[in-house]
């Protein structure tokens, strides 16, 4: 963990009403157990319990996320962000996911696992599942990188 930016209140880009949530964490497996944790935590100061179904399917769709960022879009020595946006209405949170490395963007439409009892490559399959929008946009800051943005109706 490196930076907190606003301290767990609004950020720039959010309406006056949301609540906002922005930190940026290590490229490691560690930084992305990190970026699961204060997710869930944040649901839960949020109003939605640990054990609720938002929080368990928002922090499912972090941690995919995370990892994805760590092990397809780390830059030794750069971190990457997580920002959560619970919208003033309660019924949205947008979940982004932001790393510096834009040579590998992710595949446009992600498909099922080709192998059912494979330990890996369902990650943004399941997260196109689980989100009712996902979509991988340029860095905001103009940086190298992308954000991999997945909006979720609650």
């Amino acid at each position: 963990m490196t930076t907190e930016i606003p301290p767990f209140g609004r950020t720039g880009g959010s309406p006056p009403s949301a609540e906002a949530f922005s930190l940026c964490f290590t490229s490691t497996p560690r930084g992305a157990r990190l970026a699961r944790r204060l997710a869930s935590h944040r649901l839960d100061a949020w109003g939605f319990p640990y054990a609720s179904e938002v929080n368990e399917t928002v922090t499912l769709v972090v941690a995919e996320l995370a990892a994805n960022a760590v092990t397809h879009g780390r830059v030794p020595g750069r971190d990457f962000r997580l920002a959560l946006t619970l919208s003033a209405a309660r019924d949205l949170v947008r979940v982004e996911v932001t790393d510096t490395r834009d040579d590998r963007p992710p595949a446009d439409a992600p498909r099922p696992p080709r192998d059912p009892a494979a330990e890996t490559g369902r990650g943004l399959w399941l997260v196109s599942r689980l989100a009712s929008r996902v979509c991988v946009v340029p860095r905001a800051d103009g940086g190298p990188g992308k954000t991999v943005r997945a909006e979720l109706r609650l």
